[in-house]
C-alpha cells in the first residue's frame, strides 16, 4: 500500500496480499450486512409507508451492488499480467469500483431523492412506525459491525505507514476498502435521518419531515458517490504516488555512487499494490556500459526494497547536469 512515510520495519514484511486479503474479508462482510439491511428495511418501509425507510432501503440495495463491484474489482486486479496486457490488470480495479460509484449515485441517490421529493408534494401517510425503529436499530448494529471492521482495517494501515486514518484515506489505492469505509459512514448517518424524519412524523403528524429525511439521505450518497468516483477516476488516468515516497524514491536514485543527477522521475499506481517508475538519469561519463547496468540493477533492488510494491523500474541513461534532480514531485495531498 503505497504512503507517504517509510513502513515500519514490522510492518514492512507483510508484503500486499495481507492487505488485499483483509480487504475481500471487509467487503464480504459489508455486502452480506446490507443485503440483509435491505430486505429489512424494505419489509419495515412497506408495512409503514415511510418514504426514509424506502430510501433507506434503496441505500442498502445500492451497497450491496456495490460491494458486489468491488468483489470483483479485487479478483479482476489479481489477474496476471500477459501479453495483451503487459503491465497486468491492476487498473481494472478501477474501473469496477468507478462504476460502483456510479451505481450508487444512480440506485440510491436517485431514488431517494425522487422519493423524497413526491412524499414532500404528495404527503403520504405513514404506518405502523415500530415496524421501522425497530430494524433501524437493527440496521444500525450490523452497519456499525461493518464498519468497524473497516475503521480497523484502515487504522491498522494508517500506523503501519505512520500516517493519519484521514491521510491514509486520501492517499491510499485501495478503493474497495476506502469505498466500504465512506459507504458504511453514510449509511450509519443516513440511518439516523431515517429515524429523525420517522420521529418528526410521529411528533408532528407533517408527512414532510419523511419526505426531507429521505432528500438528506440522497444528498449525502451523492456527495459519497462524488468523491469516490473522483479518487478512482484520478487513478484511472494514471495518479502518481504520494510526494514523499516521490522524494525517497529520488533519493535512493541520487545515492548511487555512479549517479549524478536525476532529472526526470516519473511514476504511475497500476493497481492497488502495483507501482510503476521511469526515471532520466545521468550516470558518471567516466563510467562504463557494464557499471552503470551494475547500477540499475542496484537502484532496482533499493526501490522494491524500501517500497515491494514498486513492479517496474525503468531507467533512461541520459546527459543531465549534477545536482539538478526532480524533487517534490508526485501527488501533493
Amino acid at each position: 500500500m503505497p504512503a507517504p512515510a517509510e513502513p515500519s520495519s514490522a510492518g514492512s514484511s507483510g508484503g500486499s496480499s495481507g492487505g488485499e486479503n483483509e480487504s475481500v474479508g471487509t467487503v464480504v462482510v459489508a455486502g452480506l450486512a446490507n443485503l440483509a439491511i435491505a430486505v429489512a428495511k424494505l419489509v419495515a418501509g412497506l408495512f409503514s409507508g415511510s418514504a426514509s425507510m424506502l430510501s433507506e432501503a434503496a441505500h442498502s440495495l445500492a451497497d450491496t451492488v456495490t460491494e458486489v463491484f468491488l468483489f470483483v474489482a479485487l479478483r479482476r486486479g489479481q489477474k496476471p499480467a500477459d501479453e495483451r496486457h503487459p503491465f497486468g490488470y491492476g487498473k481494472e480495479s478501477f474501473v469496477w469500483a468507478f462504476i460502483a460509484a456510479l451505481f450508487t449515485f444512480i440506485g440510491g441517490a436517485g431514488f431517494s431523492i425522487y422519493h423524497g421529493v413526491t412524499t414532500i408534494l404528495a404527503g403520504d401517510h405513514s404506518g405502523d412506525f415500530l415496524w421501522s425503529y425497530l430494524v433501524l436499530a437493527i440496521s444500525f448494529v450490523a452497519e456499525g459491525t461493518s464498519f468497524l471492521r473497516a475503521k480497523r482495517q484502515v487504522a491498522g494501515e494508517s500506523r503501519r505507514w505512520g500516517i493519519t486514518p484521514s491521510r491514509f484515506l486520501r492517499l491510499t489505492p485501495d478503493t474497495t476498502v476506502k469505498a466500504v469505509y465512506f459507504e458504511d459512514s453514510a449509511a450509519l448517518i443516513g440511518l439516523i435521518l431515517a429515524a429523525l424524519g420517522i420521529l418528526g412524523v410521529q411528533l408532528t403528524g407533517d408527512e414532510v419531515w419523511d419526505g426531507v429525511a429521505s432528500v438528506l439521505i440522497g444528498l449525502l450518497l451523492l456527495v459519497v458517490a462524488f468523491i469516490l468516483a473522483r479518487s478512482n477516476v484520478s487513478l484511472l488516468v494514471g495518479r502518481a504516488v504520494p510526494r514523499a515516497m516521490h522524494n525517497n524514491i529520488a533519493q535512493d536514485l541520487q545515492s548511487i555512487p555512479v549517479v549524478t543527477a536525476v532529472p526526470t522521475l516519473l511514476t504511475m499506481q497500476l493497481g492497488p499494490g502495483d507501482i510503476l517508475v521511469a526515471a532520466k538519469v545521468d550516470f558518471d561519463d567516466d563510467v562504463s556500459g557494464g557499471q552503470i547496468e551494475e547500477a540499475s540493477d542496484e537502484a532496482e533492488r533499493r526501490l522494491r526494497t524500501r517500497y515491494p510494491q514498486i513492479r517496474y523500474v525503468f531507467l533512461d541513461p541520459t546527459r543531465g547536469r549534477a545536482g539538478r534532480n526532480h524533487e517534490n514531485g508526485g501527488l501533493d495531498i
